[in-house]
């Protein structure tokens, strides 16, 4: 073992020298400049995350071109966009603080875009319709109400949900009654159940209105759409506290 030798020789350790030998005048430069560094860190700001305000919705035709055949991938991405629009990079910004005429715009442009899609519809009865503000509220009902007439088969669980909000958040009756008579009177359908076209007429008993319900209640039975015995008998007692009234 005494024999073996290292390939190299390690250096010896070159003298460093002491921090008193620094002059003078480098040491008071440095701690004026480490003075200056946490004076600058102490006033800048934090970092503020600004809201970007939602930009207007293009033309449908635009969206049509842009899309290159491909309608409803375009109206989903557009759609996801909107969503997400509340969640900005460092902020999130409340629903009630949006610009509700833009997003009336989105959501008719990306109807327009994909008529089959029902998320449009979705988002405004559940998402931006849910907001503490009867003037949102019924900016995002009325929206419904007037695309129903496109699809009244298809879009009548929007339009009965929107009766609803009308008649127990905003409590706004006749609203209410209008959306629930829209459906008794245009989703003929039959996957439109009996519940949502008799609603209309169970509203005006609450008012009541008996003779209006009346003939509400006789339109559907010539119509068939009133066949069982048991849903006719709840709609006729139903009646006849507000001929009482």
């Amino acid at each position: 073992m005494s024999n073996l030798r290292w390939p190299f020789r390690l250096a010896p350790d070159r003298a460093q020298r002491p921090w008193r030998a620094v002059p003078a005048p480098i040491r008071l430069g440095l701690a004026l400049a480490l003075c200056a560094q946490l004076a600058t860190h102490a006033l800048v700001p934090p970092p503020f995350a600004r809201a970007h305000d939602l930009a207007d919705a293009p033309s449908v035709a635009t969206m049509r071109v842009a899309a290159l055949g491909d309608r409803v991938a375009l109206a989903q991405l557009a759609t996801l966009h909107l969503q997400s629009f509340d969640n900005q990079p460092g902020i999130s910004i409340p629903f009630a603080e949006l610009d509700y005429g833009k997003v009336v715009r989105w959501l008719s442009m990306l109807s327009d875009l994909d008529p089959e899609s029902q998320y449009p519809f979705l988002l405004a009865a559940h998402v931006y319709a849910s907001v503490p503000d009867p003037a949102r509220q019924r900016a995002m009902l009325a929206f419904i109400h007037e695309r129903f007439a496109a699809d009244p088969s298809r879009r009548w669980r929007w339009l009965a949900h929107a009766s609803i909000v009308a008649r127990h958040r905003l409590h706004d009756l006749p609203l209410a009654i209008r959306y629930a008579r829209a459906i008794t009177e245009q989703a003929t359908g039959r996957s439109v159940p009996g519940w949502a076209r008799q609603m209309s007429v169970l509203l005006l008993a609450d008012t009541g209105e008996s003779e209006a319900a009346k003939i509400l209640l006789g339109g559907l039975l010539d119509a068939g759409s009133v066949t069982d015995a048991q849903e006719l008998r709840f709609l006729l007692e139903r009646l006849e506290p507000a001929s009482t009234r």
